[in-house]
C-alpha cells in the first residue's frame, strides 16, 4: 500500500482485530481501533494508534463513535461474538448478543459509513464473516444464521454501492486459533476436534491487508473452503449427512 489510508477496524482489541490494526499501524496507516477491552486500547493509543472504547450492543456506543470519528478509506468489521450451543440450551440473551454484534451492529455502521463514502466517490468496506454463513454446522444455529445475515447483507449493498466507487468484500475464513473459539464453546471440545484445521489469525490478517490494497469480492480461508461452500449449495443433504459427525461439537 503506498497510499496512507485511513482505516477504522471493529474488535481491534483481541485476535484478528488486534494484530490487523498494529501491522496497518506500523506500515504507516492511520487507524482507528475500536473494542471493549480499556487496557488494550490504553496499549494501541500508547504505540500511536486512535482508539474508542465502544461496546455494539450499546446504542450510545455508537452515537459516541459517530462523533469522535471522521469518514475513513475502509472500515473492516471484525468484532463478532458466538455461543456454540444446541438451540434448545442456548439462553435468550446468547441469541441477542450474537445478532446485535454480528448483525444489527455492522448494519448500522455500514448504513452510517455508505452514506458518507457516498458523499466522497471512494470507500472500501470489509465485512469479516465466515464459513458458517455458507455451510452451517450442528451447535451453531444462531451464529450461522448471523453470518448468512451478513454475507446477504454485503452482497445487497455490494451492488447498491459499486456506482459511487465503494468497494465491498467479505473474508470467510474458516475456524482461527484466536480467544474467540474459547470463548464459543468453554468445553474446549471444538478446539480438539478441529485443532489440524485451525487457520492463524496472522493468515486471515494477510488476507484482509491483501485486499485492502486489491479490493476483490469475496475471500474464503482456506481456499479449498469455497469449493466446500459450492458443494453444499448443490448436494446439501450429503454434505451435512458427511460432515455432521465431523462438526458435531459434543
Amino acid at each position: 500500500m503506498n497510499k496512507r489510508k485511513k482505516v477504522f477496524i471493529t474488535g481491534a482489541t483481541s485476535g484478528v482485530g488486534l494484530i490487523l490494526a498494529k501491522k496497518l499501524h506500523t506500515a504507516g496507516h492511520e487507524i482507528w481501533a475500536s473494542g471493549r477491552n480499556f487496557e488494550v486500547l490504553e496499549h494501541l493509543e500508547e504505540l500511536g494508534l486512535h482508539t474508542i472504547q465502544a461496546d455494539l450492543t450499546e446504542e450510545q456506543s455508537f452515537e459516541n463513535l459517530f462523533l469522535q470519528m471522521e469518514t475513513p478509506d475502509t472500515i473492516v468489521l471484525c468484532a463478532g461474538v458466538g455461543t456454540f450451543e444446541y438451540l434448545t440450551e442456548l439462553e435468550e440473551k446468547d441469541i441477542a448478543q450474537m445478532m446485535r454484534v454480528n448483525v444489527i451492529a455492522p448494519m448500522l455502521l455500514t448504513k452510517y459509513f455508505a452514506e458518507k463514502m457516498k458523499a466522497r466517490g471512494s470507500g472500501h468496506i470489509i465485512f469479516v464473516a465466515s464459513q458458517a454463513g455458507k455451510v452451517a454446522t450442528p451447535k451453531a444455529s444462531v451464529y450461522a444464521a448471523s453470518k448468512h445475515a451478513i454475507l446477504g447483507f454485503a452482497n445487497s449493498v455490494r451492488m447498491e454501492l459499486k456506482e459511487y466507487g465503494i468497494q465491498v468484500t467479505t473474508i470467510n475464513p474458516g475456524p482461527i486459533d484466536t480467544p474467540f473459539l474459547d470463548l464459543a464453546d468453554q468445553t474446549g471440545n471444538y478446539r480438539d476436534k478441529l485443532s489440524k484445521h485451525l487457520l492463524s489469525p496472522e493468515k486471515v490478517v494477510e488476507a484482509i491487508i491483501k485486499t485492502i490494497e486489491r479490493p476483490v469480492r469475496e475471500v474464503n480461508l482456506p481456499s479449498y473452503m469455497s469449493i466446500t461452500s459450492k458443494l453444499y449449495a448443490v448436494f446439501p443433504k450429503s454434505v451435512e449427512t458427511l460432515g455432521k459427525s465431523f462438526f458435531n461439537k459434543k
